[in-house]
């Protein structure tokens, strides 16, 4: 029986994307030798701020069409804070990329780990272990500048929409949902909370309402409501209470900076970009061009996304040595911090981009 193998698209990108993609690589590379089962053949494309540069394109030729051939796409990151659009907005393909292969679920996993930074002091922020959902397709982001769908564009007034639609969101809860009985099976919370402004929008009121309609799919998923100011404090004041998050796109960009600042920042911020035939995994930080290059970067939010990935492609294969492989990573990852052996320099540690995957690969690789 000939061993299944999958085409992963992957854009390295620019600043430490580079770094930090090549990190995640070696990573599951050992994960993959340990656990054998399945093959992964990378497709390496052209894509960013520093190809724009160079050629005028944000992607080369034929790059979004080969990326939607591919089992699953990996982005390091992209943009370079001097090189911008004519219009002044970032070079942004992968924003593109989501609209075209309508990556409708952000997935934003938000986790603390021992001997990491927390920035709360009450001892129950150590169990915080929840997902924030961010609908990645519509709401305020379906104005983005890349997309060119402003309204109103004048010298005196700017007009941008929020859009909401039924398809879209009861595709979002239906996620939500099967994600947190996921996430039960394997000892989570088992509750989605919709997190909104239905007091005020329409549009929020809208995405509300579809949630009550398919919760009852989900008899055994609690479920419960938050105003995304309120959500806010809580988190705040109570991040520990909460399992799956479902929200609007832009509710949802700022919300998974701040539950991430909680758990140590953006470099252990992982995130997949899932829809019905297409996954992106990539971390959630920037470019960082200060230090690319230097060694300096922490690669765990774009090993994590890593992770992600393979459990993506263990639900889209129903191969198991993917998930188990996915286990295998966030394990070592888990074991190191509680060990220290993982220190980050992002956290004040004495460990750059080079040494933390080491000792990842290390642990890995142990019987």
């Amino acid at each position: 029986m000939s061993t299944p193998s999958f085409q992963i698209a992957t854009i390295k990108g620019d600043g430490i994307g580079v770094d930090v993609t090549e990190a995640t690589l070696a990573v599951i590379n050992a994960a993959q030798k340990k656990i054998n089962g399945f093959d992964l053949v990378y497709n390496f494309i052209a894509a960013g701020a520093g190809y724009y540069k160079e050629t005028g394109l944000d992607i080369q030729s034929g790059g979004e069409e080969a990326a939607g051939k591919a089992d699953a796409i990996f982005l390091g990151a992209i943009g370079l804070p001097s090189i911008r659009y004519g219009d002044g907005t970032e070079i942004s393909p992968h924003l593109r990329l989501r609209d075209r292969f309508q990556l409708y679920a952000g997935v934003r996993p938000i986790k603390a780990y021992p001997n990491a930074p927390q920035r709360l002091a009450d001892p129950r922020a150590s169990e915080i272990d929840m997902i924030i959902l961010r609908e990645s397709t519509e709401g305020l982001f379906y104005s983005a500048a890349v997309h060119n769908r402003c309204p109103v564009q004048t010298d005196e007034e700017v007009q941008d929409i929020v859009r909401i639609t039924r398809k879209t969101t009861e595709k979002l809860h239906n996620f939500a949902f099967r994600l947190a009985d996921k996430r039960k099976s394997r000892g989570g919370m088992g509750q989605v909370t919709c997190v909104d402004k239905a007091n005020v929008f329409r549009s929020m009121a809208f995405f509300r309402q579809i949630f009550d309609e398919r919760k009852s799919s989900f008899p055994n998923i609690k479920s419960t409501y938050n105003y995304v100011d309120a959500q806010a404090l809580d988190f705040i004041r109570r991040p520990w209470e909460f399992d799956v998050l479902v929200m609007e796109n832009m509710f949802g960009d700022i919300l998974s900076d701040l539950a991430g600042g909680l758990v140590g920042g953006m470099g252990m911020a992982s995130c997949g970009e899932i829809g019905d035939n297409h996954g992106l995994f990539q971390p959630a930080h920037g470019s960082a061009p200060d230090i690319m290059g230097q060694d300096k970067a922490n690669p765990l939010a774009a090993i994590l996304s890593g992770a992600l990935m393979l459990d993506y492609l263990a639900d889209k294969s129903g191969v198991q040595a993917l998930e188990d492989a996915a286990r295998e990573i966030e394990h070592s990852i888990y074991q190191g911090f509680k060990e220290n052996s993982i220190r980050p320099m992002e956290f004040g540690g004495d460990m750059g981009t080079k040494a933390v995957t080491q000792e990842i690969i290390q642990r890995i690789q142990q019987k």
